[in-house]
């Protein structure tokens, strides 16, 4: 029997979730939780073989349960179950060690697959998934920040302005800006909030 936990903040979708599996044969909902730090204890706890993990929870998210998850129980495949397939949602989560990436219109017959696919260890991505990895691997250094834009977004996420981050690096306020775009295209982001958040949430920040 494969050994399912479901991790979403929402009861009613935890409820529709264990009445998708209730009639498979083998596989059984062990537990759930409503959030990522729970969802980490109950995988522990009832030894999960297959995490269904949402992405946005309050509390700790799904990107930093799964990258836990991967630490304390290395045995359990993550699968993530989200509305969300924007790039900046799909990279983290990937890189974080998610097994797999599913969007919550899935059939349940393709919930059904993708679960024993991961218990398996094979990976499963939701077509549009697939494109956004498809068009990172396209794009020369895509998502890879070099030294000089980690100490731009670093000073950014401390505050500094333009002409504050310019005169810390010894370089032009126009340099500056082009680094913070190249920043933006890389993280998939549009303002500097955003590419913050991306890089707290990437850990390319302290």
């Amino acid at each position: 029997m494969i050994r399912l936990v479901v991790v979403d903040d929402h009861p009613i979708v935890r409820g529709g979730l264990r009445d998708t599996f209730a009639d498979a044969e083998d596989i059984v909902v062990v537990g759930e939780a409503g959030d990522g730090a729970e969802g980490i204890e109950r995988a522990e706890q009832l030894a999960a073989d297959v995490v269904l993990m949402d992405l946005r929870m309050p509390g700790m998210d799904g990107v930093a349960a799964t990258a836990a998850l991967r630490e304390r129980v290395p045995s359990a495949r993550v699968l993530i179950l989200t509305t969300f397939d924007s790039e900046s949602d799909v990279l983290p989560a990937i890189e974080a060690g998610a097994i797999g990436y599913l969007l919550k219109d899935a059939l349940p017959d393709e919930l059904m697959r993708a679960v024993r696919a991961a218990a398996r260890g094979e990976s499963v991505l939701a077509p549009s998934v697939t494109q956004h990895l498809m068009g990172q691997v396209r794009r020369p250094g895509a998502g890879t920040l070099t030294d000089r834009e980690k100490q731009v977004l670093q000073l950014v996420a401390n505050g500094s302005s333009n002409r504050e981050a310019a005169a810390a690096l010894f370089i032009g306020e126009a340099s500056i800006k082009t680094h913070l775009q190249h920043i933006y295209d890389k993280l998939g982001v549009r303002d500097r909030a955003s590419a913050v958040a991306e890089g707290y949430r990437r850990r390319l920040l302290t």
